[in-house]
This record gives structure tokens, sequence and C-alpha cells, in this order.
């Protein structure tokens, strides 16, 4: 049976039904249109807005009724705009805000096994005689003041320069900022003290021991190793010794200051552990910025060296196994000093810290491959001499369980 061919209409009507509109198929995104017509206001536009509108009622305000005195909100800026991005400032008063929101227990005393702080108090020194931070900076003011004296009374016999009443003037006013402020950005006048060539001497008068810890904080993003020195190191020092804890602007400026890692192990570990009176608290806390925070290779191995070299004391235990944990790609002259360090211990009667015994196994998981074959018969043997009955089985077994750095690997060969 012959297929039904399909019969066209004229020409003439499908002329006139080309020319004709045809109706759509409906539009079911009707509602989504209007929605994506609306523009998304981002947040800095939205606060531009809402202050201008603050700015036009208080105007309003002010034609209808008497002006009222305004209270003054004390600032760690001078009312300028300055130098510097938009988000820096918003950080500092909502530092409380974010410690709380990350879960950060920045208040919250240090808990130390008596036992263990009584061992490491075998190795910390007689604590020396405790200057304040303004016997410190009067000392460094004195020996520079008697070689400049010393020298310009050679060459031209005239007597070591005064500071401008100005200059005086000005940092006298920024003391009483740095004294009261909370919030805000430094003043312009005290971030080119670090290019003064008399840097101690203006900050000196601007007197540090009264700062706050926001201000404290702040500075720390300006100064370097002198200032972690001289001013950041003992004010966390007394904040720890005092309160047993320490405030959130400088664990804060502790963490700020890592931005220069060079300065800050220079600066704030190094003479921590030199002075042989670090407590096992203080050594928990700044641990535990060593911990948080990404630090480049070549600071921390010169600092390891440092510490492995110098006398032993419970906080640097802390220190070096931290650093360690941290897996760094260390030179062979590190990794050497720290068995140096170990076995400085063999002959050591009184008993060792369980710090000390974290730190050595600490050293074997992490660099058991790097070290040579009389390093770890030398460390097998310090483990007979000093011995835990916990750790050091766990030691000798990481020691035994790698091949040594002197020993290539020589291949299977199939016969």
């Amino acid at each position: 049976m012959p297929k039904l061919k399909e019969k066209h209409a004229p020409l003439a009507e499908q002329i006139l039904a080309g020319k004709a509109v045809r109706a759509g198929t409906r539009d079911k995104r009707r509602g989504r249109g209007v929605e994506e017509e609306e523009e998304y206001v981002r947040p800095w536009l939205s606060r531009r807005i809402l202050q201008q509108a603050r700015q036009q009622q208080e105007e309003l305000g002010t034609a209808d009724q008497p002006a009222k005195p305004r209270e003054r909100a004390t600032r760690l800026g001078l009312g300028v705009p300055q130098d510097g991005s938009e988000d820096e400032d918003k950080e500092w008063p909502t530092l409380e805000k974010a410690a709380k929101m990350t879960g950060v227990d920045h208040q919250a005393e240090v808990v130390v096994d008596p036992e263990d702080e009584q061992v490491i108090e075998m190795f910390i020194k007689n604590p020396p005689t405790r200057h304040t931070l303004a016997d410190i900076i009067m000392e460094k003011l004195t020996e520079k003041q008697t070689e400049l004296v010393t020298v310009m009374s050679e060459v031209s016999g005239f007597p070591m320069p005064q500071l401008d009443p100005r200059v005086l003037e000005v940092y006298r006013g920024v003391r009483e900022v740095l004294s009261k402020g909370r919030s805000g950005k430094l003043p312009k006048a005290f971030k080119i003290i670090p290019a003064l060539s008399n840097w101690e001497q203006i900050l000196y008068v601007t007197e540090p021991e009264a700062w706050t810890a926001a201000a404290m904080y702040q500075a720390t993003r300006t100064m370097a190793q002198h200032f972690y020195n001289l001013v950041l190191h003992p004010r966390v020092w007394d904040g720890i010794a005092e309160y047993k804890q320490l405030n959130f602007h400088l664990y804060m400026a502790l963490k700020k200051a890592l931005f220069k890692p060079g300065a800050w192990f220079k600066g704030i570990l190094i003479p921590l552990c030199e002075s042989g009176t670090c407590t096992l608290r203080e050594a928990i806390i700044v641990g535990s910025i060593i911990t948080k925070c990404s630090i480049p290779v070549f600071p921390p191995s010169a600092a390891m060296l440092k510490i492995a070299e110098m006398e032993y004391s419970g906080a640097n235990s802390i220190f070096l196994r931290l650093l360690l944990d941290k897996k760094y790609a260390l030179p062979y002259r590190v990794l050497d000093a720290l068995v140096f360090h170990f076995l400085g211990f063999r002959t050591e009667k009184r008993q060792l810290p369980v710090l000390w015994h974290q730190c050595l196994l600490t050293l074997a998981q992490r660099y058991k491959a790097d070290l040579a074959t009389d390093q770890k018969e030398a460390l097998l043997e310090l483990l007979r001499l000093q011995p835990h009955p916990q750790l050091s089985p766990e030691i000798r077994r990481e020691l035994q369980s790698a091949v040594p750095r002197d020993v290539e690997d020589v291949p299977v060969t199939m016969e």
C-alpha cells in the first residue's frame, strides 16, 4: 500500500502565515527574572550608605535641638586618615570577638604538672635580679650617651645635643595616646621611630611600660628585634608572672611579631633560653605560637643550632621538640649539633625531665634516616645510661628501624 504524502497548504497561505507573529511557549521563569535584576550591595557600600544616612539624621536633629557635647573616645590615631588598609583598622576592636568565635581561650590559666615543674626547676639557674623595662632602656641610653659624648668630645669638644623641645612635646602626646588607646591606628610620629638614629631615647620618652596591651600589639607591627628584646619580651614576661596567663593582645603581639622571623628568634626566643630562668608556663605559651604559625626554614634552623649549643634548661627541650615537629629539611650541621646536645647528658646524675626524653623521641621519629651509623650507636648507648620506662623502648625501636645516611641502599637482585 503506497505511503500517504503530506499535503502542503497553498503558497499564498504559507506566505501570510510567515508574516504573522506566532505565540511562544509560556515563560515559567516569570518570578526569577525579577530576582536576577536585583543587584547585591557590597558591605563597604552598605557602611557608606548607613554612614551618610546617620550624618543626615544628626544634621536634622541638630537643626531642631540644641547641640549636646559628645564624649570623645580615645583612639590610637589622631583622627586623620593615614596610610594603610581599611581592613586592618577594623581588626583591632574585634580581636576579642574573633578569639571567642575561633575558640581560642587566651585567658585560661595554663595548667602545669607540679612534678614536671619541680624536675625542670632543677635545671633552672638562680634567677638574676629583675630589672624593670625603664631600667633596661636607661642602661642602653646611658651606654649610647657615653659613647656619643666620648666621640663628640674627641672630634669637636661639643656636648651631646639634647632633644628639641618640639620633639619632646610631640612624643609626650604620643605617650598619652598609647597609654589610653584601645583601638585605631598608631600616630605617624610613632611609625618613624625605627628609622631614627636615637630611637631608644625617643622610645623612652613614650614610656612603653605604661602602654595599653592593644598599643603594645600594634607597636609590634612597627618595631623589630630591638623592640622585641627591650619592650615586648619584658612586658610578656611580667604579664605571665603576675596573672599566670597572657593578655590576648599581648599574645597576638607575639604572634604578629613573627612577620620578621629572624628578629623574633633573636629578640624573643634566644634571650628567653639564654636567661636560664624560663618557666614551664612561659615555654608553653611561647611554644604555642611556634606550633600555630608557618615559619621559613632558615631562622628556626639557626635557632635550633644556637639552643643545642647553649647550657641546658627544661624550656630548651620544649622549643626543640616543637621545632623538630615542623619537619624542616635541616642541614647536617644542625642535626649533628642536636645529637651532640643529647650525648652531653651521658654523665648527668640528675633526673632528666620527661620533656628531654620526648624531645629525643621526636628527633628519632623525624630524622632517623638522616643520622649516621656512629650517631645511632651513640644514642643507643645513651638510652642505656639515661633510660625511661615508657619512652626509651620507643626511641630504640625508631633508631633501629631506619637505614643510616652513610649506608647506601643495595638493590636486591633476582636470581
